[in-house]
């Protein structure tokens, strides 16, 4: 049985708490946040587990095997280091860190002792986004490019831009899904409200192959869009996150090249398109709740001493992405080179 903590039981620990409680080999031991109104809630809903507002408390707690850290971005590192050095296991919400050299050392540390560190990059252990991963693998054939809607109406967000709430979504599903990694990105956007982060973003992700990835980011939507396309040679899929039931459809459409010859007075080759039409289909999902398969993968990578698939080196992949596009933002839309990116494993 793992003892785990949460920490910060703000938008997102209420859902940490909830799965933990009922994970049969995990025991939800504590509690800790500085509001002590969220704790009296803690506490009438869960009267068997202890409630702090001092994180030392966490630390030196000899049931806690491991933290689950669901707190502001800008104190994660801070957080998640003291765990580790504690010789705790670590579950950090997304992304893991604010820059490349935070999320870089909090690899180095789990690495050192031998700690299992997972990102929260919850969309990854959905149904939909594994199936993805496996029709990519299996039948999509050569890749030609991923376009992704993320869009809604707020929520705002004064600690980080549209960029690192919205889009760090798609990159970790990115990451996962695509046989290959980004090797370069441009990003373009703007704030609506003065002193405030960008609101709406544009990246583009480039590749050494003629594969492409677009991601438009938005928080002044009238409408809640989360819609993917992703395009192969042989088959196309469509992944809307806001389905009830049929969130992937995979369309066997696509484009044939055939080889032609014309003479006017001298041979030119050229390539007739074609285009293939063929049947729709959705494919059964499984529909276990996302978190849920999150934290028993977590677990069980701690039990077994295995990398979870969201491991620190995934996280650290999406941060220096996120990083480089908050860059290439500043200098409105210069592309910015992911050489490093392509070589953690």
């Amino acid at each position: 049985m793992i003892g785990i903590a949460v920490v910060g039981y703000g938008y997102w620990g209420p859902n940490l708490v909830r799965n933990i409680s009922e994970t049969r080999q995990a025991q939800l031991v504590c509690v800790c946040d500085l509001n002590k109104d969220r704790l009296v809630a803690v506490q009438g809903r869960y009267p068997a587990v202890k409630v702090t507002e001092n994180f030392e408390d966490v630390l030196r707690d000899p049931q806690v095997d491991a933290i689950a850290i669901a707190t502001p971005v800008s104190s994660h590192f801070r957080l998640a280091m003291q765990a580790l050095m504690a010789g705790k296991h670590v579950l950090v919400e997304k992304p893991m860190a604010a820059t490349t050299e935070e999320a870089m050392r909090m690899v180095e540390e789990a690495a050192r002792r031998r700690l299992v560190l997972a990102v929260d990059h919850t969309f990854v252990h959905t149904g939909a986004v594994r199936k993805m991963h496996e029709l990519v693998e299996s039948g999509l054939g050569d890749m030609y490019y991923y376009d992704s809607v993320r869009v809604n109406l707020g929520l705002f967000q004064h600690d980080v831009s549209v960029i690192w709430d919205l889009a760090v979504h798609d990159l970790a599903i990115l990451d996962y899904v695509l046989p290959e990694k980004p090797v370069a990105v441009s990003a373009t956007g703007m704030s609506h409200v003065l002193g405030e982060p960008e609101n709406i973003a544009y990246l583009t992700l480039f590749f050494e192959s003629k594969m492409i990835a677009h991601i438009h980011v938005n928080w002044l939507a009238p409408v809640k869009v989360r819609r993917t396309l992703i395009g192969g040679s042989n088959k196309m899929i469509v992944y809307d996150d806001l389905e009830p039931s049929e969130k992937i459809k995979v369309y066997d459409k696509g484009i044939t090249m055939n080889p032609s010859s014309h003479t006017y007075g001298e041979k030119v080759h050229q390539m007739l398109v074609g285009y293939r039409s063929g049947d729709m289909h959705a494919p059964k999902l499984d529909m276990t709740e996302a978190l849920s398969r999150e934290l028993r993968q977590f677990i069980d990578c701690i039990e077994q001493n295995t990398r979870p698939v969201c491991d620190g080196y995934a996280g650290l992949r999406v941060v220096r992405t996120l990083e480089a596009a908050t860059r290439s933002l500043a200098q409105q839309g210069r592309v910015i080179e992911l050489e490093e990116a392509r070589r953690i494993a």
